[in-house]
């Protein structure tokens, strides 16, 4: 790991305390994270929330403690720690057996396994998360659910997932 300065350390703890918070379903601490006006942006979906208020509404009925299904794995690929904020690469498996709202609103569990890679970008501002932007690639993830039928689109699955955690893969032709 890099040589961090002391507010890189705090930013690094408090992001820490923040998804262990989001993971085992308190609310309260994950709320006590962040800025008084944060934000939460799910890119792929253009849904999350603006606003104290509405951060809270987002994370109580879609995400705090209802996350991921209890098989998942998620896998550092890398982090970058700036001066304002944290960039997290990750590789996330899972196997769909519940509604997960905040990725696939509505989408009833289809069983199949899920392999998708993830940036979190999360911006600091006086000690506390101002804001979490979160990036995957949708299409992937739908073609793997069998939702989405690949043939004749630039899309993929799993494997780029796969080729983040292992590049000698060999790349896709075009």
């Amino acid at each position: 790991m890099q040589n961090l300065t002391a507010s890189q350390k705090e930013m690094l703890e408090v992001f820490q305390k923040h998804v262990t918070a989001e993971l085992e379903g308190d609310i309260e601490t994950t709320m006590a994270t962040m800025t008084d006006n944060p934000h939460l942006i799910n890119a792929p979906l253009g849904m999350g929330g603006v606003g104290k208020e509405s951060v809270y509404n987002f994370y109580a009925d879609h995400l705090v403690g209802k996350f991921f299904p209890p098989d998942v794995e998620m896998i550092d690929v890398s982090r970058t720690i700036g001066e304002e904020q944290i960039v997290d690469e990750l590789v996330i498996k899972f196997t769909h057996t519940m509604v997960i709202e905040w990725m696939l609103p509505g989408v009833l569990p289809t069983g199949k396994s899920v392999e998708v890679a993830f940036a979190v970008i999360v911006k600091f501002e006086d000690g506390k998360i101002a804001h979490e932007h979160i990036y995957w690639d949708q299409a992937s993830v739908l073609v793997q659910l069998g939702l989405l039928d690949p043939t004749g689109l630039p899309v993929g699955d799993a494997e780029g997932a796969r080729k983040i955690l292992d590049p000698k893969l060999p790349l896709r032709e075009i």
